[in-house]
């Protein structure tokens, strides 16, 4: 009986001592294909390493997708935009050569002609898709973002004040209220005297004319640090324009693309005002006021203000930073009929209406218009335009820097995938050898050792 256990015994140790020698070369022969690992057993700390080396490789491919499809993107968006600032800068030049008085009309007809197919190429340029998407609609990208319309409406006609005219107006006596008074637009008004006024939407003063074309500037004169006196350079003043709630604001006599809202087809009566008996000019405040109009056509936005993020980098997201688009509102600004104060929401062709508005005037030969607003308008709209080209470009920029930095990471991640799980080819070839010399000797060991039944071994 013992004999028969002792055999049994040899036997099975004999075979376990063969299975693992035989599993140590398999296991040998396994990473033959490059890799010394296949399942965590391998080597458990190696093995979680690998793991966080791929997890980090597969986020910097989807990274590295990310900006390169952003950097087409933008490479688009700047493309159109510079073509964009190539057209205002010859509606530009167009508008201070309609200025001069020595064009007779025809000469204005011919340029206001020109200037026409240049909004329409803007606007055919505002609509530039990538693929299927739009590239200046937001994220309504599917929807065709730019339309002109066909018939002309009536807009309310705007004061633009250039850059000096800006400043002065938009003073406040040296106390800083902390709140936003600067402006660069009044609403024109007609009086009830027939004379031209101006109104600050922004504080209900209401000023001549005059007073805004040339009188400030024998202010300046005197003080170059000087800016509007609400006590005595206004003529008056209209109710309900400020406060805490306001009853009167301009989206309600203007829609955001400066349409008028009409009530039986005529401007309103704007009444109520109250005079400045201290105005420096002496003038008497008319009865009433009624918005100034022109007729124009106008273009409409129906993208929206949101922006496409495409992530380059893990951490805390940047939504400034990581923006690859533009919108309307972008490219065209706002003007006084959608700006925050206006009570609307942003039209997205603010600055694209106002050149409309330059193109109808050249078409109406208003020499002097062109002179006090026109050129204004037309540099203003130019300045937006590469404002955003190039705010654009520095996003680009850092596209660009983070494209070359992902592709140094792919290769330090490469390397660190290779040395926690590739093969040492050398010694693989060296343990195999062995591990094949150890397996054959054992089975020819075994060969010799072990009887061929137990009734040879008990024989």
């Amino acid at each position: 009986m013992s004999v028969r256990v002792s055999s049994n015994q040899m036997v099975y140790t004999y075979k376990r001592a063969l299975n693992a020698a035989n599993a140590r070369q398999d296991k040998l022969m396994e990473q033959g294909d490059g890799s010394k690992l296949h399942r965590p057993s391998d080597n458990a700390a190696d093995y979680s390493k690998f793991l966080r080396f791929g997890t980090a490789d597969a986020e910097n491919v989807q990274y590295q997708d990310n900006v390169s499809t952003g950097v087409s993107w933008m490479k688009t968006t700047d493309a159109s935009l510079v073509s964009m600032t190539a057209i205002q800068t010859t509606f530009k030049e167009k508008t201070v050569a309609a200025a001069n008085d020595t064009n007779n009309q025809m000469d204005m007809k011919a340029t206001a002609k020109e200037m026409m197919a240049e909004i329409q190429e803007v606007v055919s340029i505002g609509n530039t898709q990538q693929g299927d998407r739009f590239l200046f609609g937001g994220q309504r990208d599917l929807v065709r973002p730019f339309e002109m319309n066909e018939k002309e409406i009536t807009r309310g006609l705007a004061k633009t004040l250039d850059e000096k005219q800006a400043r002065f107006f938009s003073g406040q006596d040296g106390v800083d209220d902390s709140t936003d008074r600067s402006i660069t637009q009044m609403l024109r008004l007609r009086g009830s005297d027939n004379n031209v006024y101006y109104l600050n939407t922004k504080d209900g003063n209401i000023y001549s004319e005059k007073f805004v074309e040339k009188g400030y500037k024998d202010v300046v004169a005197q003080n170059a640090d000087a800016v509007a006196d609400a006590s005595v350079h206004p003529v008056g003043k209209l109710a309900g324009w400020t406060g805490a709630a306001p009853t009167e604001k301009v989206s309600k006599y203007f829609k955001n693309t400066g349409e008028l809202i009409q009530a039986g087809g005529a401007p309103p009566t704007l009444t109520g005002a109250t005079a400045n008996a201290n105005n420096k000019e002496g003038i008497p405040l008319p009865t009433s006021f009624k918005f100034e109009t022109i007729e124009q056509k106008i273009v409409t936005y129906s993208g929206d203000r949101k922006y496409i993020s495409m992530v380059k980098k893990n951490g805390t997201t940047e939504p400034t930073a990581d923006t690859v688009n533009v919108t309307g509102p972008d490219i065209f600004g706002t003007d006084i009929f959608d700006d925050a104060n206006s009570g609307n929401v942003a039209s997205g062709t603010a600055m694209l209406n106002d050149m409309l508005t330059v193109y109808t005037k050249v078409n109406q030969d208003d020499h002097h218009w062109l002179v006090t607003d026109g050129q204004t308008i037309s540099d203003q709209a130019h300045g937006q335009t590469v404002n955003t080209e190039a705010k654009l470009g520095a996003r680009q920029n850092l596209y660009d820097s983070t494209k070359e930095m992902l592709a140094k990471q792919e290769t330090i991640i490469t390397g660190d995938i290779t040395d926690v799980s590739a093969t040492d080819v050398a010694a693989l070839a060296v343990k195999l050898m062995e591990a094949q010399t150890v397996y054959n000797m054992s089975l020819s060991l075994g060969a010799r050792i072990l009887p061929a039944s137990l009734a040879d071994y008990l024989h």
